[in-house]
């Protein structure tokens, strides 16, 4: 389906409950450094159908007017419009085709019967030994870490997201078929399975951004991560009465609350269910829900790209820890720590952080894939590499690693 189609894939929330695939894209905006505000907009409303796509972090680094240092090759963004909706509703099992071309619909309908009774194996882990490159290893950054805390007693600022890049070789590796093993082992709200060039993206965020519903704005910031191996009840209780953990959310929902505050109704932005958790990969994590209401004059885009990129893989102040992040970093984030969406009009949108994320270049043949970890004052650096790692889990599995 996704060779023969052009397929993109948006599993579950995408949806509100239903899995979306995008096919044969008829529009796209591919964004660039002169990509403006108002293109994104015109492109998203042009007409009634949704839009689908990513921002990814060093556009943020553009909005932000920091310098883009780093060389790569991955776009700034990419926007789609689908001709034709392949819908699935998970409960009633019912599966919908929303627009193209009766052919196209014929075409759709002969491949699923096709499809029907084949299985789908994964091949790994497999004989093949893989070499995992990172672009900073264990001492490097924990060296890395603190220099970020010398930031933070000197007053710079009060947190940062600090990241690292992994990559490994794998000729021929078959993206749809990795995406689908991982969805239905490691499953999350915000997979996305994303074609750009010759960039495949593998999205498995947790974290909601920001969703838009009739003007009712939610984001859901996530920060405060306690790993195991066996889950046990008491382990929630560490982890919300962590101060370290603690401090990390309630930085990160302050900076939010402003964030959404400069598009929302005036007193209208307020935090529920502050340190919920919630298991994922085995992992506990901690976050808020922080509500507001769109301003009638505002639109989704608006707001997005006001808030853009999440306070959650930034720091605070955001602009500041940005440009420590950039002096800090080897490598370019490229889509992680950006932002996967699907604006469906003005008042309408729900968008992910793009963490747990990472793409395969097909004329590399090399899979990348990210992970961070927020610093505070009390922060200890080893164990902020520990957690980095953690996060990695499901992705190192996969290759036996």
């Amino acid at each position: 389906m996704a060779e023969r189609f052009g397929a993109d894939l948006f599993p579950g929330v995408w949806g509100a409950g239903s899995d979306i695939v995008g096919l044969r894209p008829y529009s796209e905006l591919l964004v660039t450094e002169k990509t403006s505000r108002s293109d994104i907009a015109s492109f998203a409303f042009s007409d009634a159908n949704p839009t689908f796509g990513f921002l990814s972090y060093e556009y943020g680094l553009k909005l932000k007017n920091i310098p883009v240092r780093k060389l790569s090759q991955f776009p700034l963004g990419h926007l789609k419009k689908y001709s034709a909706l392949l819908k699935y509703d998970r409960s009633s099992e019912f599966l919908e085709v929303h627009g193209g071309p009766k052919h196209t619909v014929t075409e759709i309908e002969e491949t699923i019967f096709e499809s029907e009774n084949q299985t789908c194996t994964y091949p790994f882990p497999d004989d093949a030994s893989y070499k995992l490159e990172q672009s900073l290893d264990g001492g490097r950054y924990i060296d890395r870490v603190k220099r970020v805390l010398d930031f933070i007693r000197d007053g710079y600022t009060y947190q940062i997201n600090l990241t690292i890049e992994f990559s490994l070789e794998k000729p021929n590796l078959h993206t749809p078929t990795l995406f689908g093993y991982l969805h239905e082992t490691y499953p999350t709200p915000y997979y996305a399975c994303f074609t750009t060039g010759p960039f495949d993206i593998i999205s498995t965020s947790p974290e909601r951004f920001l969703a838009v519903q009739d003007g009712a704005v939610l984001s859901q910031p996530i920060k405060g991560t306690l790993q195991f191996e066996q889950f046990d009840e008491s382990m929630i209780r560490q982890l919300t009465e962590s101060p370290k953990e603690s401090t990390e959310l309630s930085m990160i929902v302050d900076l939010i609350r402003n964030d959404i505050s400069l598009n929302c109704e005036y007193n209208s932005v307020r935090v529920e269910g502050h340190k919920s958790t919630f298991l994922v990969d085995n992992l506990i994590q901690m976050y808020s829900n922080v509500h507001g209401t769109l301003r009638h004059d505002r639109t989704c885009i608006d707001l997005l790209l006001d808030a853009f990129p999440g306070g959650s893989v930034t720091g605070c102040p955001k602009k500041k820890s940005m440009e420590i992040i950039d002096e800090l970093e080897p490598h370019s984030r490229d889509v992680y720590c950006g932002s996967f969406f699907v604006i469906r009009d003005e008042k309408n949108m729900e968008s992910s952080i793009a963490i747990r994320t990472g793409y395969y270049d097909n004329e590399e043949g090399v899979f990348r894939f990210f992970a961070g970890s927020g610093i505070v004052i009390e922060s200890d650096p080893e164990r902020e590499y520990l957690e980095t790692l953690a996060k990695t889990d499901k992705f190192r599995r996969v290759f036996g690693l």
